[in-house]
């Protein structure tokens, strides 16, 4: 058999460079080397030699891992399997083969285009078929619009849209579209938004999700009245939200009863190539057209959409764009066609139907979770499960009453439910849940494993991992949610805390300590404010607690306050607000007693100075003036020696007053006031393993999960709860002051470590020869 060396050659180079790129973050040390000289030659100039494609494809390789951190995990990428090697394989040969000789070259492409055109008919069940290779998946409905409109307006073609002033053309479309597709075709194709027509969905009878028929039918009739063209309807096979379906077979007998072209999308359409389907999608088989996305269903990387279509008129199709006279427009097809042949026809059902199993699974478990509402339009055949936390209303409540609970229950539980969905994709990234904003429900967790199963290979235990994990958060939700109510009640009751209404914080509640000073301006004050409640949050945050506490959303409307995080059934609520506020108590007290430190020293300063100059003058009298004279006076104090009376002093900066040193030399001891008392926030004693905040009696719980925000952290055995230390700047202790002979020149008091008076161990006065003096030190 013989083979083209160009496509050997290229199929080994596509191996090797995929085992390249696909091995990133494993660079050996030259490779490291190899890394950060390609860094640093990236901006400079090409190099004169060139280089090989080793090289090149190790400077793809940085470029594609050069944000990642070696502390941080990687992000997941798409599982590229022996199909994905075919599809990337197809844009290569796409290249190699557009410059074969022009006869060669079509021969390809037509059988390459018409073998997948009649593989996907055959496949969905659209009999007659033609097909549109695209790569943004709007653009098939855009050329499809282009076809419609120069099908019903015969003189398009030749007028242009003068030949529109006539009847304006109507575009019909759901109200549960994607955002922005009615808006995108009116652009591309010139048309005023007033020709776009976005029709509601059902209020009383029937799917929420799905377009209101009756109300559909009556705003046709009113268009007809006054001149417009119904030109086209687009209705969902699986809405991009919830994955429901319109009454496909009723919307084509409204088309065909007023001339409209019906195009359907919608991830749904997948189940086409199922032996068994459900009714509402088999009737998309008669649509005019639909749009497929065959990437995401069977996790193969950058192969085009396919948009399959009826129409009889080939120059209109040209006209339109659906099809091209360009050969090498044709080749899009061919990452397609590699890749159905590769699957084959059971292999591509198969990774359907694995899909499809894996909503069920997870439905079915979902039936059986209290405070879990799902919404789910075919139970037995539905390949998108949305599901949300609810609240728990049979429960009785443990920690706080739900009932008159709040105004605003649905924005907070579309926070839970926000910080649920962010949990489970983080537990369980094989998953590929994601949050989805429905009008109705709110927010929820959407599961379609048809769009990310095939790339992310998502299995039965996937989906058992992560109904776990929903068992674990579930209990966190509900508590929370209950004792929301008893943090609000109980900050209430603390003059210096302000509880602050955030709706959208997923957790406890959010708590503002306001410090108690008046005179302060307004942007003083603010400035307290936050200082006080950073420090207040840093302390919180060295707590041994099973709580996580925050500044808050990054982008969250209030500023300066401290947000805390999801709690747990044995959560003392009472016990958590009460250390708040006494750790705020403190840092405010303690500020305070800093801002009046400076008077208090500057006047103790003044003091200790007066004092020393009165005791100098007092010992000059008592000693006499023989003995000031320096040779006189040691014989003096030979034969006599004099005591003089003169005591020390010393200055305590707590009281803010000069004492006497005199209990100091007698009891040969540094006497202290007395210590400031610490802040009582607990006074029973802890069990070993308790941690703080929590009710007695479930300290030893470890029925924690460790996927909640809380935080789970080893259990330390404390016999109470572990107070912060008030941060007393000024400790309960004295200097000695002593006064100073004339004949030596006054020091001046010194202030260390928060005391003023004289330096520790120095002398502070001379003494007569043979006599020996005392030295004052302070009572470190």
């Amino acid at each position: 058999m013989m083979v083209d060396p160009t496509l050997a050659e290229m199929g080994k180079n596509l191996n090797e460079a995929m085992k390249i790129l696909e091995d990133g973050g494993k660079a050996s040390e030259p490779d490291a080397d190899r890394r950060q000289f390609s860094r640093s030659s990236i901006p400079g100039p090409l190099q004169g030699d060139g280089q090989d494609v080793a090289s090149i494809l190790q400077l793809v390789q940085n470029l594609m891992h050069d944000d990642e951190e070696e502390d941080k995990p990687s992000h997941r990428m798409q599982n590229v399997g022996e199909q994905g090697h075919m599809a990337l394989l197809g844009h290569s040969l796409a290249a190699y083969i557009s410059v074969l000789d022009r006869e060669r070259l079509r021969k390809l492409i037509t059988r390459i285009a018409s073998d997948t055109t009649l593989w996907l008919c055959r496949l969905f069940r659209y009999e007659s078929g033609s097909a549109y290779y695209h790569e943004d998946d709007r653009e098939g409905l855009l050329k499809v619009c282009r076809l419609v409109i120069n099908t019903r307006y015969e003189d398009y073609s030749t007028e242009g849209y003068t030949v529109l002033n006539s009847r304006q053309p109507v575009i019909y479309q759901s109200a549960t579209c994607r955002p922005g597709l009615g808006q995108h075709l009116c652009s591309q194709l010139g048309l005023p938004l007033s020709s776009l027509c976005t029709v509601p969905c059902n209020t009383i009878f029937g799917s929420q999700h799905q377009m209101d028929i009756a109300l559909l039918d009556k705003l046709i009739r009113e268009d007809v009245e006054t001149g417009k063209l119904p030109l086209l309807l687009i209705a969902n096979a699986g809405t991009p939200g919830a994955g429901h379906t319109d009454k496909l077979g009723r919307l084509k007998e409204l088309c065909e009863q007023y001339g409209m072209w019906l195009h359907i999308e919608g991830v749904n359409l997948a189940t086409l190539a199922l032996w068994e389907v459900s009714s509402p999608v088999t009737a998309a088989t008669r649509s005019d057209s639909m749009t497929l996305t065959l990437g995401p269903w069977l996790g193969l990387p950058a192969v085009p959409a396919v948009t399959l279509y009826r129409h009889e008129d080939p120059a209109l199709s040209l006209a339109a764009g659906l099809t091209s006279s360009q050969p090498v427009e044709k080749l899009r097809a061919l990452p397609l066609w590699l890749s159905l042949q590769y699957l084959g026809h059971d292999g591509i059902v198969e990774k359907i139907r694995h899909a499809v199993e894996l909503s069920q699974q997870l439905l079915e478990k979902l039936k059986t979770l209290a405070s879990i509402k799902t919404s789910v339009e075919d139970e037995l055949n539905s390949p998108v499960v949305v599901f949300r936390f609810s609240q728990e209303t049979s429960a009785e409540s443990s920690g706080g009453s739900v009932e008159g609970y709040f105004a605003g229950e649905r924005e907070v539980l579309d926070s839970l439910n926000r910080w649920l969905c962010e949990q489970l994709a983080q537990l369980v990234p094989a998953s590929g849940v994601d949050i989805v904003e429905l009008e109705d429900e709110g927010t929820c967790v959407r599961f379609t494993p048809l769009m990310t199963a095939a790339a992310l290979g998502t299995q039965r235990c996937d989906v058992d991992l992560l109904v776990e994990r929903l068992i674990e958060l579930i209990p966190v939700l509900n508590c929370t949610l209950r004792l929301r109510l008893d943090f609000r009640e109980e900050v209430y009751r603390h003059s210096a805390l302000s509880y602050i209404e955030d709706l959208s914080w997923p957790g406890l509640g959010a708590v503002r300590y306001e410090p108690r000073i008046e005179e302060l301006n307004d942007s003083k004050r603010q400035l307290e404010v936050e200082k006080i409640n950073s420090e207040l949050l840093v302390k919180l945050g060295d707590l041994d607690a099973d709580l996580i506490f925050s500044t808050g959303l990054e982008f969250g409307p209030e500023k300066d306050c401290i947000f805390i995080g999801m709690a747990t059934e044995d959560l003392d609520v009472a016990e958590l607000v009460d250390t708040i506020a006494a750790l705020g108590r403190d840092i405010e007290e303690n500020g305070r007693l800093l801002e009046n430190m400076t008077e208090v020293v500057r006047k103790g300063i003044q003091e200790a100075e007066f004092q020393l100059q009165k005791d100098n003058q007092d010992k000059l009298m008592e000693e006499g003036v023989l003995r000031q004279i320096p040779l006189v006076s040691s014989v003096l104090n030979w034969f006599s020696p004099f005591q003089s009376t003169v005591k020390g002093r010393t200055f305590n900066l707590a009281a803010g007053s000069l004492d006497s040193t005199e209990p100091t030399y007698s009891m040969k001891a540094q006497t202290g006031g007395l210590a400031s008392p610490e802040t009582p926030t607990s006074s029973a004693k802890r069990l070993p393993g308790q941690r703080l905040f929590q009710r007695e009696g479930a300290g030893g719980s470890d029925s924690h999960s460790e996927t909640s925000s809380v935080g789970q952290a080893e259990d330390l055995s404390r016999e109470r709860f572990p107070q912060p230390t008030p941060p007393s700047p000024v400790p309960d202790e004295a200097v000695s002051v002593v006064p100073e002979s004339p004949e030596t020149p006054q020091r001046p008091p010194t202030q260390e470590n928060g005391e003023v008076g004289t330096q520790e161990g120095e002398e502070e006065e001379r003494e007569p020869e043979g006599q020996e003096a005392p030295v004052e030190e302070t009572g470190r």
